[in-house]
């Protein structure tokens, strides 16, 4: 299904079935059977598309997040979208919407990352989620369905989410792993952005070379899974591949401190700069530019509006040359 390129800014709609309360902190050391003195802490509402929105909104767009939330957690969640200023479509949900807890060592620079498993979800509350898409996914602009699927959402969800966005004539961008991701792409979808690791189990294969890399990319797109595939490469930067052929950009050198949210910062800029009309290239350079802003922050905190812009500048995309 192909799209004319937008004139002006589009609407984009994000979707969250398995949000988190993101809770992090900073110790001198994590030592086992230990009692660990914290310092800092801070609250964040995270997970993929919610954080895709959070981004959008922090560098001037206008998005709708869509997310589900239950319980004390979920309450708590719902308050932090809410400061953020951040237009919302609640799905209540029966269970309580769960926790990642993330821990900075100080004395090693290293960072440990705790994902804890969500609420299942019953058939009615995942069902009211493609409701509220069908709802209202915005004619001509974008429905972007990211992060994992909790226990009950049936493997095939964001392909029913894809479907319903072409009927209705928006563009489809989906960021999942696994069965979610292969069944989203035999629906077809207008954009992917899988990690090396996620595309390398969807494919088959390392992906440790440029050549092949840029092959299983190209591979989705040119049987008609995906009209755009960004492949994000930590910190070998990233690959774009289209109709119109392949980008590769180099990610600048920064300082790493955290990497939690940047693949999310990637997604949000790249689909923005789309839904103000620039083009595929713009729109490229703007996405490795939040990622790469993203992770020159603390803990679970995202990028920044004016680093993002800065790196942007920066940034020079170039063809892929095997």
């Amino acid at each position: 299904m192909e799209f004319p390129v937008p004139t002006a800014m589009q609407p984009i709609l994000t979707l969250t079935v398995n949000p988190a309360l993101d809770v992090s902190t900073v110790t001198d050391q994590v030592i086992g059977e230990h009692k660990l003195r914290c310092h800092t802490s801070r609250l964040d509402p995270g997970g993929g598309g919610v954080n895709v929105a959070r981004v959008v909104h922090r560098l001037g767009g206008q998005t709708i997040a869509a997310y589900t939330a239950g319980g004390p957690t979920g309450e708590a969640y719902r308050r932090l979208i809410e400061a953020e200023r951040i237009p919302t479509l609640l799905v209540p949900i029966s269970g309580s919407t769960r926790q990642n807890f993330t821990v900075d060592e100080t004395t090693t620079g290293k960072q440990f990352r705790f994902v804890l498993e969500g609420p299942e979800l019953s058939e009615e509350e995942w069902r009211r989620c493609l409701a509220i898409v069908a709802e209202s996914v915005p004619a001509g602009g974008y429905v972007v369905a990211s992060g994992s699927l909790p226990k009950g959402v049936p493997d095939d969800f964001y392909a029913q989410v894809a479907r319903l966005a072409n009927e209705r004539g928006a563009r489809c961008v989906v960021d999942a792993s696994g069965p979610s991701l292969a069944a989203a792409l035999a629906e077809g979808v207008f954009l992917v952005k899988p990690s090396r690791r996620e595309l390398a189990a969807l494919v088959g294969g390392t992906l440790d070379t440029d050549e092949s890399q840029v092959a299983a990319a190209s591979s989705l797109v040119a049987d008609g899974s995906a009209q755009h595939v960004a492949l994000t490469l930590g910190g070998e930067g990233a690959v774009l591949a289209s109709k119109s052929g392949t980008l590769r950009l180099p990610v600048p050198h920064v300082r790493v401190r955290s990497t939690v949210g940047a693949g999310d910062s990637f997604l949000a800029a790249f689909v923005l700069r789309l839904a103000q009309g620039r083009g595929l290239e713009d729109a490229f350079r703007a996405a490795v530019a939040a990622g790469t802003a993203t992770v020159t922050t603390t803990a679970t905190e995202l990028c920044r509006r004016d680093d993002v812009e800065r790196l942007e500048a920066e940034l020079a995309v170039r063809p892929f040359e095997p």
